[in-house]
């Protein structure tokens, strides 16, 4: 059976689906030859209300022209200027609305020297036994208190 070209092009060929995620990791690999990098000493420098640097993620974000509409208010920016602010970030549990205008506040990748302290990772840390251990200690002696007072209560009748 032979197969024309114009019956050929009735089934074309899928195209592999684009990739949805378009995050930090979109800005070092896109555009990665225009990307300027910043040390934790030039991002210290940067803490001045009109001028405020911060770094979540290995990413340094210029967060001065956010500071009148940020939500929790202008402290809270200034507290974490001219720091890793990883942390409080994640903590605080933002939205994706909040990650978007993140991104337009983008400068640059942070450069780790020799001397700087490790990325901090948000990731749950695993409980240990001594955790848990103390958890099943609290559970003994809450039980054991209630059995005493059911003790006491019908000792007193």
């Amino acid at each position: 059976m032979n197969i024309s070209r114009r019956d050929s092009s009735i089934h074309p060929q899928p195209h592999p689906e684009p990739s949805r995620k378009l995050t930090h990791s979109f800005h070092s690999s896109v555009i990665m030859a225009d990307v300027k990098e910043y040390t934790y000493t030039e991002v210290a420098e940067h803490t001045d209300r009109s001028d405020l640097f911060m770094v979540i993620h290995d990413k340094v974000y210029q967060c001065a022209q956010f500071m009148d509409e940020h939500p929790g208010g202008e402290e809270v920016l200034m507290d974490v200027g001219g720091k890793d602010a990883t942390e409080a970030f994640e903590d605080v549990g933002h939205s994706e609305e909040a990650r978007e205008l993140l991104e337009k506040m983008f400068v640059g990748n942070l450069k780790r020297g020799a001397g700087d302290a490790p990325a901090k990772s948000t990731a749950a840390q695993p409980s240990t036994k001594a955790q848990q251990a103390g958890g099943s200690n609290l559970a003994v002696i809450v039980a054991l208190i209630a059995v005493l007072a059911f003790v006491a209560f019908k000792f007193t009748q």
